[in-house]
């Protein structure tokens, strides 16, 4: 019988996808913004209505829509495409607006080191 430590991955590159395609801090993070999202709708929609608990089973019902749908339109974007490509196009995206700066180099064209041809070389880089 196999030793349990050679059968269980112990270096992995990325996290493993569990759910179409999605790894469980992206899950997570769709959970998170859709309960966001559904919990005060719903239970302003079902407080108009006069049952303020029944919201509590909207939400649930439209938070596990909400993952199905965000998990599917994920995996559709990420389809042959390299690891973090999302998460990169929402970073140059968010900058291309003014929400957020880019952490990556969009500039095209030359590049300088900032030293003249004259000046001279340090003693210790010559």
């Amino acid at each position: 019988m196999p030793d349990r430590d050679d059968i269980l991955a112990n270096r992995l590159n990325a996290e493993p996808a569990i759910f179409k395609g999605c790894s469980s801090s992206e899950l997570g993070m769709i959970v998170g913004v859709a309960a966001l999202i559904w919990l005060p709708v719903s239970l302003l929609l079902a407080g108009l209505m006069g049952a303020v608990t029944m919201g509590f089973g909207i939400a649930g019902v439209g938070v596990v829509a909400t993952v199905v749908v965000t998990a599917g339109l994920f995996q559709r974007l990420k389809r042959g495409r390299p690891e973090g490509y999302y998460q990169q196009r929402i970073a140059i995206r968010l900058d291309d607006i003014g929400l957020r700066r880019s952490p990556f180099i969009r500039r095209s064209g030359a590049w300088d080191i900032g030293r003249s041809r004259r000046a001279p070389l340090p003693l210790r880089d010559r």
